[in-house]
């Protein structure tokens, strides 16, 4: 495949990378490139251009691009091979829970497959952190489960931002709750994701009562000390979710905008 023209981004992106904003230069490069790439203005496959043209093109040195490059071979967006080129890799290969990329993936539209694997890999982790926070949940952390519980009550709709973030908080606090490190620091990676995804489904049909109830059984559960209890409530909860996320999606295919 011939290498890709970026006269037409830059126009329409604005300014060179050296004059943009208060970001520096290689994280506001690093930003435009991901961009680039999940945007598909670069696609899987396709070859980038050269060294000299993005060099130009950007207005950055060739100190800057080389250290950009590297970091998105890091994250396994593309591949540099000598008389080859760099190419871009497929979506499979890259690290969806790298901070930039999960930015960039929210800003311009996550799709389907995106929203369906977080939902998985919820459903495999927050039943067992709920059992496990009700053995392990010491009185602080208890109290800060009910109070997001209580933010969530005080809301009084699902379609608003104080109840997306009370959301985040109950979720987080119940993980955090856990004592178990690998958890935490997966809720801590992805919690860009998750209120991402808790605003799309918190747009769907069920009702904030039923919500309101899902999430009290949650909370009872680890306070009555029943993991068994809080494990089902949870995987209950979390199966709901996959049920809006349906819903919100199916929505969201006549209206794109409302993914974001």
């Amino acid at each position: 495949m011939k290498n890709l023209s970026i006269t037409r981004v830059l126009t329409e992106q604005g300014a060179p990378i050296a004059q943009r904003g208060k970001r520096s230069v290689r994280e506001a490069l690093l930003h435009c490139l991901v961009e680039m790439v999940v945007s598909g203005r670069f696609p899987e496959n396709s070859t980038l251009p050269n060294e000299a043209e993005l060099t130009e093109q950007f207005g950055v040195s060739r100190t800057s691009l080389r250290e950009a490059m590297q970091y998105l071979s890091a994250l396994g967006m593309v591949r540099s091979r000598t008389r080859a080129g760099t190419t871009v890799l497929p979506k499979e290969n890259w690290n969806y829970l790298d901070p930039i990329v999960l930015d960039v993936m929210l800003s311009v539209g996550a799709d389907e497959t995106f929203y369906s694997s977080l939902i998985d890999a919820r459903q495999l982790l927050e039943p067992a952190a709920a059992a496990e926070a009700a053995t392990k949940a010491n009185a602080r952390q208890l109290y800060q489960i009910s109070k997001a519980f209580e933010d969530m009550v005080e809301a009084n709709s699902r379609d608003t931002e104080a109840w997306s973030r009370a959301d985040l908080e109950f979720h987080t606090a119940i993980v955090n709750a856990s004592g178990n490190w690998v958890y935490r620091q997966f809720a801590s990676a992805i919690q860009a994701a998750l209120l991402a995804s808790f605003r799309l489904t918190n747009r769907a049909s069920q009702s904030h009562e039923q919500a309101i109830s899902s999430h009290q059984d949650v909370l009872e559960a680890i306070r009555m000390r029943q993991p068994e209890a809080a494990r089902q409530a949870m995987a209950h909860l979390i199966s709901s979710a996959r049920g809006e996320m349906t819903e919100a999606l199916r929505q969201a295919s006549a209206s794109p905008h409302l993914i974001a």
